[in-house]
């Protein structure tokens, strides 16, 4: 046997080959630097394969050979699952799109409800278009999000007009778009994060996030605090020192962590275990998105009053 498609190694036997640090960002299968030296190893272990299979009774190595026969074919059925699943959620996106565009335009006041009247209203309340902070609810409603949500995010996030799902060109990977209205906290009218997948065992699985870079206005950033702290006695400066640190924020969102990009560049254990809990976490954030937030956002007129809290920062 050759080390080319009929070879099926478990990811377990690659995982142990790796450094320690490489096998804890291994689990979240979420870099492109794994995902190469995974393959490095599919090389490696199957150029061993034929010694393995040489090592067993004539008549056994032939059952094995044939069981591999079958898993090869059960190979190519997942691969071709996986493209129809992909082209068939494609399909589906448009004609969910329709549906999607009268929901923007009701939340947004483009166009009023059949039955909609202002009698018996006051006058500011009859000049009330849409459902105000309509996807702020939504967003807070759920447990995944609303623990990402800040209070002072709330401000920027009532500018939050639509939130669109959109398939990449090879249909594995999606791109979250957000659109806001004019607002005083940034410039960005778009603001969006694309998850890339690539194949591995003929599985799509994450590659890496990209998200915007958000234009803030001077003193408007969310991501970050300013601290103050008032110089000591005696000091020749007398005002006070401030510096400034990141924070917790939604719009970290659009800033996802990386795996460093150089190869050569190693990183420890605690490091990796770090960066595979906030991919892990990013991506469970985008998925939300894509899977809760957008095909059942008005879901949250069921949702109890208790749970429209925030989480405060310090």
């Amino acid at each position: 046997m050759n080390g080319d498609k009929d070879t099926n190694l478990n990811l377990s036997d690659l995982s142990s080959a790796l450094p320690s640090a490489f096998r804890t960002a291994l689990s979240a299968r979420d870099s492109a630097g794994v995902v190469e030296a995974i393959k490095s190893k599919v090389e490696s272990l199957a150029e061993q394969h034929p010694v393995m299979l040489d090592n067993l009774a004539p008549k056994v190595r032939k059952r094995v050979e044939a069981l591999r026969a079958i898993q090869s074919q059960y190979d190519d059925l997942r691969a071709k699952f996986f493209e129809e699943k992909a082209a068939l959620e494609a399909k589906y996106q448009k004609l969910y799109e329709p549906l999607y565009i009268k929901r923007y335009e009701i939340v947004n006041g483009v166009v009023e409800v059949e039955g909609v009247t202002d009698e018996g209203l006051t006058k500011d309340a009859a000049e009330e278009k849409g459902v105000p902070d309509f996807w702020l609810t939504a967003m807070r409603t759920n447990e995944v999000l609303a623990e990402e949500i800040q209070e002072r995010d709330a401000g920027a996030l009532k500018f939050l007009k639509d939130i669109k799902l959109c398939r990449t060109d090879n249909l594995k990977g999606f791109k979250l778009d957000f659109f806001f209205d004019v607002n005083p906290y940034f410039k960005n009218s778009l603001l969006t994060k694309t998850y890339q997948m690539i194949d591995d065992d003929d599985e799509p699985v994450l590659e890496k996030a990209i998200g915007t870079e958000i234009e803030w206005y001077p003193g408007k950033c969310l991501t970050q605090k300013v601290l103050k702290k008032k110089p000591r006695k005696g000091s020749k400066n007398s005002k006070p020192i401030t510096r400034t640190e990141n924070c917790e924020s939604f719009f970290n969102f659009f800033s996802p962590p990386q795996f460093p990009d150089d190869d050569d560049d190693e990183i420890d254990e605690d490091t990796a275990e770090h960066l595979q809990n906030q991919l892990e976490q990013d991506y469970d954030i985008g998925t939300t998105i894509r899977d809760k937030i957008i095909p059942h956002a008005v879901s949250w007129k069921d949702q109890k009053k208790d749970t429209l809290s925030f989480k405060k920062t310090g």
